[in-house]
């Protein structure tokens, strides 16, 4: 019986644990979409405690203390910061079988050096652990907690209001350490325009324009102003080094529409009134439309994350807002949209470099074949069927995606792992993606489904090193 969490964890063969060790492992990591708060790198932020790392801003952690019959005051509430990790620690022995169970202990293992199990018998020792170093340790901040880790390169989330005070300051501070030979990770922001689109609330979409042309420095007051504020805003993104958008949309939208009609929607809900379906469905994938062709004219790379119901308890979304852990896979059917989407694009000569990631993997073959629709010999994995994302991000759905990947496209172009976190623990999650994928590999090869001799030897080990690192870094253009 193998002991738990050991240097071999998840790989089952010799073949696997050298593709991991010698060729996985050692890889840099580019994190190209994350939920960091930006202003936490800038300022190097030390943390006051474990629970403010590990607990906070957590939905996934937050979900399963909630289904172990935790209230929410030890949650999101105003519990002290131990009580909240006493409430973690006596869920955690709950979690066998989540990927919880196994991110818990690797990130204790990787950032700690914490072996012992977390429980309620070990949970004071291992808090008291880790609150000394945070205090007492000088490389246990955040910046310092992404060098740990090795990693390259962030890319946040940003609305296109953000004035990008925090990236630009750690610009210059990464540009300075550069010329004195330091190495500090690099932080990129990536352009997320759904406010701009979400015009089912006449009152919130008019605020937001009203942002939005405060960050222009422009008056909007039609559909064409709106139009050139978004366009200051993604020339401004771009200046600042953004070369990523991300859209989160429920599905897909390709509604036929004509410029006339999207400016008499916009007068519309622009001026309080509420719209129908079809309106905000046109106005929709007017918007998504425009978004993709500003992309495109820029080089730079458009991801869509589609799929999930949101906020779907509403007494909690009162309580305690959104992306608090109440949103789930949700069912729709979106493929011809989709297809007529990327069609446009395509046939218009402005289809970017795009990535796609479905949240229901009831579609993962659909999504897996949409994105050979439209690959154009321009650019190897020019479309790209994103990681196993939030609720598949786990053992059994990575090896899904991975064999999906492979059956109906190349994996050897996939651009890999990412953490779609909001913490600075969250970089295991690499590690345990890289873990699955030398298995997989390794299995076959033990098993002779591919040779490992010759040419074909060096293309695997050079597979893993493309997948974990190097196909990023050229997709991306960083």
């Amino acid at each position: 019986m193998e002991s738990f969490l050991n240097d071999n964890f998840m790989l089952s063969s010799a073949v696997a644990r050298e593709l991991y060790h010698r060729h996985a492992a050692p890889q840099p990591i580019i994190d190209y979409h994350c939920h960091l708060d930006p202003a936490m790198v800038a300022s190097d932020h030390r943390f006051a405690s474990i629970t403010e790392l590990w607990l906070g801003g957590d939905h996934y952690k937050w979900r399963a203390m909630r289904a172990n019959g935790v209230p929410e005051r030890l949650i999101t509430g105003d519990a002290d910061d131990w009580d909240k990790f006493e409430a973690w620690a006596a869920t955690v022995p709950y979690c066998l079988r989540n990927p919880l169970y196994h991110w818990t202990h690797l990130e204790l293992k990787t950032a700690f050096g914490i072996t012992q199990r977390l429980n309620p018998e070990t949970a004071r020792s291992i808090y008291d652990a880790c609150n000394e170093r945070l205090q007492q340790d000088p490389s246990f901040t955040a910046r310092g907690l992404m060098q740990r880790y090795g990693v390259e390169l962030v890319c946040t989330t940003d609305d296109p209001v953000d004035d990008l005070r925090h990236h630009k300051a750690y610009a210059a501070e990464v540009n300075e350490g550069r010329a004195k030979g330091e190495r500090l990770p690099s932080m990129l922001p990536a352009w997320r325009p759904d406010k701009a689109m979400a015009v089912e609330s006449p009152e919130a979409f008019r605020a937001y324009v009203e942002r939005l042309g405060q960050a222009a420095d422009m008056s909007i007051s039609t559909f064409n102003d709106f139009v050139d504020a978004i366009q200051c805003r993604h020339d401004y993104f771009h200046a600042n080094g953004c070369r990523l958008s991300d859209h989160g949309i429920e599905e897909f939208y390709a509604e036929p529409f004509s410029d006339t009609e999207i400016a008499v929607i916009f007068n519309k809900v622009y001026g309080g009134l509420s719209l129908t379906t079809q309106e905000v469905r046109k106005f929709k994938s007017a918007m998504l439309y425009r978004f993709a062709v500003q992309d495109h004219e820029t080089g730079w790379v458009q991801q869509y994350h589609y799929g999930p119901l949101r906020n779907t308890n509403s007494r909690m979304m009162s309580a305690v807002g959104p992306d608090t852990g109440f949103d789930s896979i949700g069912q729709c059917t979106t493929a011809r949209a989709m297809a007529r989407f990327f069609d446009q694009l395509d046939y218009e000569g402005c289809l970017a470099k795009t990535i796609i990631y479905n949240l229901n993997p009831a579609d993962n073959e659909m999504v897996a074949t949409m994105v050979g629709n439209f690959q154009d010999g321009s650019v190897a994995g020019k479309m790209q069927w994103g990681a196993a994302w939030w609720f598949l991000d786990q053992q059994s759905g990575i090896q899904r995606h991975l064999d999906t990947l492979s059956q109906l496209g190349l994996l050897s172009r996939f651009v890999g792992m990412l953490t779609d976190s909001r913490s600075f623990l969250s970089y295991p999650r690499h590690d345990y993606f890289r873990r699955i994928l030398c298995n997989l590999l390794g299995s076959d090869i033990e098993r002779g489904l591919i040779p490992f001799s010759g040419y074909e030897e060096q293309r695997v080990r050079d597979m893993v090193e493309d997948i974990c690192y190097r196909n990023a870094k050229a997709y991306f253009g960083f």
